[in-house]
């Protein structure tokens, strides 16, 4: 399930892309299966090993094109270990909002860019994110949860003032925004919770089955309720 849509970000064969805060690596596997070279970058060791291992075992299973490069890195996106304009795209996705200093991880993202190259950023939107922190304190405030709720005119000044210009945004994952209501509603610890399950067990279904009507009803409420916000900007040529 991608937040970040590779066609917007044009990502094609031999492009050097950048997955800071890759987590589980899922954008990090989509731009491997275009034909990028990726590196991913996680604060957390564990994250990057678990990413490694995946990209072993689909390098193993052909899912990934001949000549691609990939790797590794443990860093913090406020200090990213990279020499100026080194990538052509550069993914953040849902990583800004656990970052204290945010303007100097944009700055980051801004520096290591390539002059022409784009930048494809994601938050939770303010909407949904607004109605969640009202729901429940323990959804956010928890070791490197969210710091902050993006306006998306917020998130465009931030990138503006390093350098970055935004040239589209669009929202994603509609169908997440209710379950995260029910879990923020219910209790976020409540897994098990009869509701809870029962969606989380639809959205499964979505995610692996991929059927045109919950993509279709998706698309259309994604401008109403989507849990994120995506921006693409661009780093002056």
């Amino acid at each position: 399930m991608l937040t970040v849509d590779l066609g917007r970000a044009a990502i094609v064969p031999g492009m050097c892309v950048l997955d800071v805060g890759c987590g589980h690596g899922r954008h990090t596997f989509a731009c491997l299966k275009a034909g990028a070279h990726v590196v991913s970058l996680d604060a957390q060791r564990s994250e990057i090993d678990a990413v490694g291992a995946m990209v072993g075992a689909m390098r193993g299973a052909g899912e990934v094109p001949p000549g691609t490069r990939s790797g590794g890195v443990v860093g913090d996106l406020t200090c990213l270990p990279f020499a100026d304009s080194s990538f052509d795209r550069v993914i953040a996705s849902e990583v800004l909002e656990h970052v204290v200093d945010d303007e100097a991880a944009i700055a980051e993202v801004a520096r290591v860019l390539r002059p022409g190259g784009l930048a494809a950023l994601s938050v939770p939107a303010a909407g949904p994110e607004r109605a969640n922190w009202a729901l429940s304190a323990a959804y956010h405030e928890v070791e490197g949860g969210h710091v902050r709720i993006y306006a998306k005119r917020e998130l465009v000044r931030r990138c503006e003032h390093a350098g970055l210009v935004v040239v589209a945004s669009h929202h994603a994952h509609a169908l997440h925004s209710p379950y995260w209501l029910l879990r923020c509603a219910i209790g976020v610890d409540r897994e098990e919770h009869p509701l809870v399950a029962a969606y989380h067990r639809l959205l499964v279904w979505d995610i692996t089955r991929r059927p045109f009507v919950t993509r279709a009803v998706e698309r259309m409420l994604n401008p109403l309720i989507g849990k994120s916000l995506v921006l693409y900007a661009e780093k002056a040529a």
